[in-house]
């Protein structure tokens, strides 16, 4: 009996200081005059160990609630990543939530969450290979997801130019990564994925897949082009 009351009393008491931890990451964000005064007094904030997740819970959910996204969130969001790496980590499965749990968010909210991962994604804040979470056919996607990629894509292209987007999204060195956005396993969800690119403006990062595409195309008219001149077979 005793046992469960102390049990009991420390549950509420993690609670209360979770609560509360809360409570003073929210205060700090909405009330510092800039994200780098925001920043440090973050960082002064004393934790224990694994509750670094909350602060950046808590900045997202701070940046979903308003009306417009507002840069502020995505400049701290990359400070503390830049300072503490746990931060960076954190982020990284906070988009991996995110992400699963998309479908729940109003399209207000998830505007202003895709973009400001698209912030954190181009100034490296956040590692490029998170986007290996995202498989982009028709069937692993709900047009909640779709509207999140389209706005992260976007935003990508806005903060870095189609170009150097391009260029990212080529590298042979994080092809693996990629591979579930460009997929190449079979025509149709190589064409859904092309399709929807261009249809965001965005169909200059499908070269390959075009390319691709055509090839398999032409091997198979070239198929059976050979078959039919085979000559008949005679009884």
């Amino acid at each position: 009996m005793m046992e469960d009351e102390e049990q009991t009393r420390i549950r509420d008491e993690t609670k209360t200081n979770l609560v509360n931890l809360r409570r003073t990451v929210y205060l700090t964000i909405m009330s510092s005059v800039d994200y780098e005064e925001a920043g440090h007094k973050l960082l002064k904030i004393k934790l224990e160990p694994g509750q670094e997740k909350e602060v950046c819970i808590m900045l997202i959910e701070c940046c979903s609630h308003e009306k417009s996204y507002l840069g502020y969130y995505g400049l701290l969001g990359q400070m503390l990543c830049m300072i503490n790496k746990v931060h960076q980590e954190n982020f990284e499965m906070c988009f991996v939530q995110h992400y699963s749990m998309i479908h729940r968010l109003e399209t207000n909210k998830l505007r202003n969450v895709a973009k400001f991962f698209a912030h954190l994604l181009a100034t490296d804040a956040l590692p490029w290979h998170v986007l290996a979470y995202i498989r982009l056919t028709e069937e692993d996607t709900t047009s909640s997801s779709r509207i999140f990629i389209k706005i992260l894509f976007q935003e990508l292209s806005r903060h870095l130019g189609i170009r150097v987007l391009h260029k990212r999204l080529t590298d042979p060195r994080m092809h693996d990564d990629f591979e579930s956005l460009f997929p190449r396993d079979n025509p149709k969800n190589t064409r859904f994925s092309i399709n929807f690119f261009t249809c965001i403006g965005l169909g200059g990062i499908t070269a390959k897949q075009r390319q691709y595409l055509k090839a398999g195309s032409n091997e198979s008219r070239s198929g059976s082009d050979h078959k039919s001149r085979k000559r008949p077979r005679r009884c």
